[in-house]
């Protein structure tokens, strides 16, 4: 049988992210930091946070009710269902099984969870995106689910938490388009962030080697990109920025955001190092062995004072989630991606390329890209996220802290009832009432 598999991408979306946040600034003080520390050094003003009345069942549980109920699905028209998260429950039951709750009669369906830090739910997308141009599809959409909560002990980390989970309907005729055929990947073996506690919900980090390690990758995937995109389309005349009206990128903070955008201008420089615009940085370039280019400040000042203009109009409106919730791990550049949709006029959307570039910790990296191939406004209306951002409660660094303590409380633990108030939580939410003596979770929707 013949299908039509044209323009493959995103139909829909809808991004969750708690009820509550806590103020970087307020953390600045409660922390005993120097002001601006939290919000000027990384960019972030709010952080979104949960108690143990949410977890990761719970947080995927919402994204897809919510998604399937605002566009009106119809379940059994989805063929494939694929998760991207790296907070784990279950050493065995993935996150999938759990949501198979929300497709009724429907069991015929494919995927399961993709599980490497920040990356698998990019992959996800991939893979479901693959699925469609594949043989095996059998003409039925699909959906990705990519969420995480992300937590760290206390120290000079914790304020680059956050929580999310988005939801994406993917099939043919989308009007946000995943450019065939047009993607670079680098992976490598790392320890620079990785969870090998299992009695913790903390990671192990090395932040300036990971950081390192993304601006490498970030490097290795867009070259790889260009490549391909030369194969295709042939050199281009200008800078390679150039060719992106937007950009979207995982985001572990915000000044991190505008680093790796102005890094893309390296990269172009190496490729084509003959560019009038580049002119003031060749020496400076030249006198740097590769190695040292990815962490000399210099450097890194210079290219971000150059694209500094690009920056504000290309990339600043996509980080509106990441300022006021924070890292959402395997969400973090979807929640870019609704930040652009929400904050930039559909009409002014509309043709335009969105860059985009996915980071996972251990590692894993890709660079690919979108294009806006139809009206959006719908999807934006159906998000109604920046609603949802501005309507959420202000809590303290205190109450912050006692959320956090009664998570550690209940990790690993059975035979429970969770103590967070779930008055807070938006009508919709799915949330945790309990953990029996097998280790098994029952859940309420919020009404």
């Amino acid at each position: 049988m013949s299908f039509d598999r044209k323009d493959i991408g995103i139909k829909g979306l809808f991004l969750y992210t708690p009820n509550q946040y806590v103020e970087q600034s307020a953390l600045e003080a409660h922390d005993g930091v120097s002001a601006g520390k939290y919000t000027v050094g990384l960019g972030l003003t709010k952080m979104a946070f949960v108690d143990d009345r949410e977890d990761i069942y719970s947080f995927a549980l919402t994204a897809l009710s919510q998604l399937i109920q605002r566009y009106q699905i119809d379940v059994n028209k989805i063929g494939r269902l694929e998760v991207g998260t790296e907070t784990l429950i279950d050493k065995s039951k993935s996150v999938k099984s759990v949501l198979m709750q929300l497709m009724g009669d429907n069991h015929n369906v494919e995927g399961i969870d993709c599980v490497n830090a920040c990356y698998g739910g990019v992959n996800a997308l991939f893979n479901t995106v693959d699925w469609i141009e594949s043989s095996a599809w059998d003409g039925r959409d699909a959906i990705v689910v990519a969420g995480d909560i992300a937590l760290y002990d206390k120290g000079n980390a914790r304020p680059t938490g956050g929580a999310g989970c988005v939801a994406l309907w993917v099939g043919p005729n989308a009007p946000i388009v995943l450019e065939p055929g047009l993607r670079g990947t680098y992976m490598q073996h790392a320890y620079d962030f990785y969870k090998p506690d299992l009695a913790s919900e903390y990671p192990y980090v090395d932040g300036h080697f990971s950081l390192e390690c993304y601006v490498k990758a970030l490097d290795e995937a867009y070259a790889a990109y260009n490549a391909r995109d030369v194969a295709r389309n042939g050199k281009s005349k200008g800078l390679g920025i150039d060719r992106f009206d937007y950009c979207v990128f995982h985001a572990p903070t915000c000044k991190q955001v505008q680093k790796a955008y102005a890094r893309l201008l390296y990269t172009d420089y190496v490729e084509q190092p003959g560019i009038a615009e580049l002119e003031n940085i060749r020496e400076l370039i030249n006198t740097l062995p590769a190695a040292k280019t990815l962490t000399d400040k210099t450097l890194e000042k210079t290219l971000m004072a150059i694209t500094k203009e690009r920056y504000n109009q290309r990339v600043q409106s996509s980080i509106y989630a990441p300022t006021n919730c924070g890292n959402m791990y395997t969400a973090s550049v979807f929640s870019c991606l609704t930040s652009l949709l929400s904050r930039v006029p559909a009409a002014e959307l509309q043709g335009k390329r969105v860059g985009a570039y996915s980071y996972g910790s251990g590692l894993a990296s890709s660079f690919f890209s979108f294009v806006v191939k139809g009206d959006v406004s719908d999807i934006a209306l159906k998000a109604n996220f920046v609603n949802d951002v501005e309507g959420r409660h202000s809590m303290t660094p205190v109450e912050y802290e006692n959320a956090i303590e009664l998570r550690h409380q209940a990790h690993l633990k059975k035979n429970i009832t969770p103590q967070g108030n779930v008055d807070r939580l938006r009508s919709g939410t799915y949330y945790l009432t309990g953990i029996d003596d097998m280790f098994r979770r029952s859940y309420e929707v919020k009404p």
